[in-house]
């Protein structure tokens, strides 16, 4: 088991009266034309800041927003909508302040939001000098960013070395406490969906999966591939044919633990991806060459969903076919529905994935949503996360 320190810890023992505290949340949400067009991870942020408060702290807290260059102060990029919403929701004004690395004003009880970190030249790179000028400014860093625990950055990584006290928020600290205990007593049998565009981005996730569960599903382009590695014509689909020898891998992999990795026999093809192409339901073998394979068909749904049912747990990383359009995301309707009825366990993370989840009304039927995408790809892989490692490292000082 992860062992750390936590805020609920410190807050528990009275020791944030009048301390300066700063959390590393992940408030990227999503923004049209300047709009929040969902808040979830503000609110999945809420815990750890009414924690610190409450326990009469002065708090600062940061997150990226989008993908800004360094040293370049952009409004698009600006946390300025966070701020608005935050204030909102707490029901007390919250200051956004824009130079902040040279020092912060704030007051016990009060919060301030520090403008997107992503702005301060260094952060991608960790560079110990800003790390350290972070630190400088609290008495207790708090990490409570999942979704950036794999990220070797200055206010995930850098600022948790210097920092007086080192520690994981609530947030943080649910998902590693969940996921290790996934990893270390899974129910069987063990089902993951791995889904998306191409197989070298989650080779290694493959690979670590084959080796731990019990049917391996793979969707989209990574789907594709797996066609083409069991020679199965795709078309003009997306696919990597040079992961083709990867993929019979790790099928063989499967096969030699007597798992398996379940290969579409009948999908949804069209001559083109867009909402008006016409959508033609064939055989796996049918193919023809100048279609798309663009979702499973009934029958592959249907397998895949009996698979699910008796699945004792699952894991679930990206779609099974074009799920925005309606007239490919059948599958992946099939899927979420079959993973919703489902006894087992269920898992799941990644943009994509939360956003079939919302599509399709089973945010209630999923056991537990992580808020990362690579992260929870690497966790899943066995890999340490460095913002964690971090935090090991200190809380055994």
């Amino acid at each position: 088991m992860i062992s750390v320190k936590t805020l609920a810890a410190l807050a528990t023992a009275d020791l944030l009266a009048g301390k300066r505290v700063f959390i590393r949340s992940d408030l990227n949400v999503p923004l049209d034309e300047g709009q929040i067009t969902d808040d979830t991870r503000i609110r999945s942020s809420l815990p750890a800041i009414h924690m610190a408060l409450d326990g009469g702290a002065a708090v600062m807290v940061t997150s990226h927003l989008g993908r800004p260059t360094e040293g370049e102060f952009t409004e698009a990029d600006s946390l300025a909508p966070v701020a608005q919403r935050l204030s909102e929701l707490l029901g007390q004004p919250v200051r956004l302040l824009k130079d902040w690395i040279d020092g912060v004003q704030v007051q016990p009880g009060e919060l301030v939001l520090l403008e997107n970190c992503r702005f301060n030249v260094g952060e991608k790179a960790n560079d110990p000098v800003l790390s350290k000028r972070m630190a400088r400014l609290c008495d207790v860093f708090v990490n409570d960013a999942f979704g950036t625990a794999h990220r070797t950055q200055a206010s995930t990584h850098g600022i948790a070395r210097y920092a007086p006290v080192a520690c994981a928020g609530p947030l943080l600290q649910s998902e590693l406490q969940t996921l290790a205990g996934w990893c270390e007593q899974p129910r069987r049998p063990m089902v993951a969906i791995v889904g998306g565009a191409k197989v070298s981005t989650k080779l290694t996730v493959l690979k670590a999966l084959a080796g731990q569960v019990d049917q391996l599903i793979v969707g989209g382009g990574i789907a594709n591939t797996f066609m083409l590695a069991s020679g199965l014509p795709i078309g003009q689909s997306l696919a990597e044919p040079s992961q083709i020898e990867q993929a019979r891998q790790v099928i063989q992999i499967m096969q030699d633990r007597g798992a398996a990795v379940p290969i579409p026999v009948d999908v949804v093809c069209a001559p083109r991806l867009s909402p008006d192409a016409p959508a033609t339901i064939r055989d796996a073998r049918d193919v023809q060459d100048d279609e798309m394979i663009l979702d499973v068909g009934p029958r592959t749904a249907s397998n895949l969903a009996r698979i699910l049912t008796q699945a004792g747990t699952i894991v679930w990383n990206g779609p099974i076919g074009v799920f925005e359009i309606d007239a490919f995301a059948q599958g992946t309707k099939t899927v979420a529905h079959a993973i919703a009825d489902s006894d087992g366990f269920s898992l799941a993370g990644g943009g994509d994935t939360v956003a079939a989840i919302g599509k399709f009304g089973i945010v209630d039927k999923v056991n537990y949503i992580s808020t990362g995408g690579g992260a929870f790809l690497e966790f899943l892989e066995g890999k340490i996360l460095p913002a964690v490692e971090v935090l090991q490292q200190r809380a055994n000082e």
